[in-house]
């Protein structure tokens, strides 16, 4: 059993360039030239929209060609200044022009690759809204295509997410329901705007696809399920070394509680039988109350997360 505790939400079921065929590698050779950032964001959205359209039972053939459209959804992003593009604070208005821009220049790199090209509505769809609120051209429903809906879902999940540098689990609801109301309609503003969205066949969507959201909400919970199982073998593991060093305690005691050198030697080597060969016998208290500390905080990390499943389950659209 492993002695480190590891999970990445992203790797549960991993979709890296290197996983792909000759063919595909050449159509997401482009994102070599990505920064980190951008490139790591690019391979989570891929990721995710690869499990999404699993769960909307989409075609083998038709999940290749939009996970590999959700890997260079941002390639236009290579043409945007760092500075906009790494920006720690708010865009002003200019910033956020340009950053748009982004869009049509990843239509145009894949327009002008006819390798690239199949893939191009990823680039250039994937941040408009199914009311019509969205860029560069404020294309409305169905006119959008379905890959685009997709990878749009899973692109503002993992944006979200990365902005709070989660780790885990830990705020998830906060982030599903973000996209609970990106899903339903806007409400109006006054009877104005009430009538005049009364007259837009569109005024009843929201920016995102619902079933894709529920799509979603499956996908968290897989792995939020996973995390469980994972977490519960380390905590495991903790479980096995407190009563190891429970064990070493009882020579530790009588050690400490010895009057002669010779009983304390004894008792010594009986606390090295539970010890590794780099753990020090005098630091046996110190090592049982880090051990506890650290269960009873992954227990309860473990509680929060079946508490956030039950949550997950209970959310409606």
């Amino acid at each position: 059993m492993k002695e480190t505790e590891e999970f990445d939400f992203y790797d549960r079921k991993s979709i890296k360039v290197y996983n792909l065929n000759e063919r595909i590698r050449y159509q997401l050779k482009m994102l070599d030239s990505m920064d980190a950032f951008t490139k790591r964001h690019s391979e989570n959205v891929a990721n995710i929209t690869c499990r999404l359209c699993e769960k909307l039972k989409l075609g083998t053939g038709f999940t290749i060609y939009c996970t590999t459209c959700a890997y260079l959804h941002d390639i236009g992003k290579l043409f945007i200044p760092p500075s906009i593009l790494q920006k720690n604070g708010k865009l002003t208005e200019e910033e956020y022009e340009i950053m748009k821009t982004h869009t049509t220049i990843g239509n145009k790199m894949c327009m002008q690759d006819l390798k690239l090209r199949p893939f191009a509505a990823g680039a250039l769809y994937h941040h408009e809204a199914l009311d019509g609120s969205g860029y560069p051209n404020g294309v409305v429903g169905n006119k959008i295509p379905y890959e685009a809906q997709i990878i749009r879902v899973a692109d503002e999940f993992e944006a979200i997410t990365a902005k709070r540098q989660y780790k885990s689990h830990i705020g998830i609801i906060e982030t599903l329901n973000i996209l609970i109301s990106h899903a339903r309609p806007t409400p109006p503003k006054n009877l104005a705007d009430g009538f005049k969205k009364s007259l837009n066949p569109a005024a009843s969507l929201g920016k995102i696809d619902k079933k894709v959201l529920k799509a979603l909400f499956k996908v968290v919970i897989d792995d939020t399920e996973y995390e469980i199982a994972a977490r519960s073998e380390y905590l495991e593991f903790l479980e096995s070394e407190i009563k190891r060093i429970k064990d070493a305690m009882k020579y530790y005691n009588k050690m400490i509680a010895s009057a002669t050198e010779e009983n304390i030697e004894y008792y010594k080597a009986g606390v090295k039988m539970f010890l590794r060969h780099y753990e020090d016998p005098l630091k046996c208290p110190e090592m049982l109350e880090e051990l506890e500390h650290s269960y009873k905080m992954r227990k309860e990390h473990i509680e929060k997360l079946y508490s956030e499943v039950k949550q997950i389950k209970r959310l409606s659209i």
